[in-house]
């Protein structure tokens, strides 16, 4: 398969998403893609999910509990499977990431940027404030993709997350920063998508008008699913059941031509085929 580029929205409600990403869902409407919704794990935390997310192993599996378990990840994630098949990674990402997949504690100084290491991610650029800008964030990512070119390039933003925990998911300040990820995503993706890269968009969790996630409702646990690739089946499916987000792995896997590990569901038994 192809190189893949996989963006996390950190904290991006399924309706928001539909609202604000106005570049993704034009290429959904003249079938350039594939939009599902996606019913999130529990608990609806950061930290857990982006285990959840990465490994496809369920909380009571993983034991990622809550923000405040930090330590590596003993399971076998995406990250893993590349390297098991001679391909690179890269991650502009959000340093809890860097705690589970490179090493923790994370250290402000020797673990913010890492080049030709031979660790789980070959390429990273860390950062450690929420607020650290979008736009910088995938402009460090491009970095990595044009001086690096790994086979699996993941970005991670905050800016929406962050504003949903200061404003609430119905405030016109976390509709903003969607809308800024719009016009980013509607600057890179073109370029992405001519050069023949996968692209995988999605969220760890959403966010409710209190601020907060971490529960079991639906504008903490339902988020968007974009998906971007050769031999997909293109078309709206959100309106059909929610995915399981356990999907996600593996299918990250499929569209790198690698092995799932064993922890990792089947996509048929997920009951999603998202392929022709």
């Amino acid at each position: 398969m192809s190189k893949t580029i996989f963006v996390l929205l950190d904290g991006l409600q399924f309706d928001a998403a539909a609202q604000n990403l106005g570049f993704a869902e034009h290429l959904i409407e003249v079938k350039k893609g594939a939009k599902y919704k996606l019913r999130g794990e529990l608990p609806s935390l950061s930290r857990p999910m982006y285990e959840t997310i990465l490994t496809g192993r369920s909380v009571s599996e993983h034991g990622v509990t809550n923000n405040l378990s930090v330590w590596r990840s003993s399971e076998k994630s995406v990250f893993d499977q590349c390297l098991a098949e001679g391909k690179t990674t890269g991650a502009a990402a959000y340093y809890w990431i860097s705690e589970l997949y490179c090493s923790a504690p994370f250290d402000y100084e020797s673990d913010r940027m890492i080049f030709d290491e031979d660790g789980k991610i070959n390429h990273g650029i860390f950062y450690f404030e929420d607020s650290y800008p979008d736009s910088h964030v995938f402009s460090d990512a491009e970095y990595i993709r044009n001086s690096r070119n790994p086979d699996f390039l993941m970005i991670h933003s905050m800016n929406i997350d962050d504003a949903g925990h200061h404003f609430g998911s119905e405030s016109i300040e976390y509709h903003m920063a969607v809308a800024r990820i719009n016009v980013i995503l509607s600057s890179c993706m073109p370029a992405w998508l001519s050069n023949g890269y996968s692209v995988v968009i999605t969220a760890d969790h959403g966010m409710n008008i209190h601020k907060l996630h971490g529960g079991n409702t639906s504008d903490q646990r339902d988020v968007a699913m974009y998906l971007f690739s050769e031999g997909i089946k293109c078309g709206d499916f959100s309106g059909e059941n929610a995915v399981s987000q356990l999907c996600t792995a593996p299918l990250l896997c499929r569209l790198l031509g690698v092995a799932p590990s064993p922890g990792m569901r089947n996509l048929d038994s997920l009951g999603v085929d998202f392929f022709e």
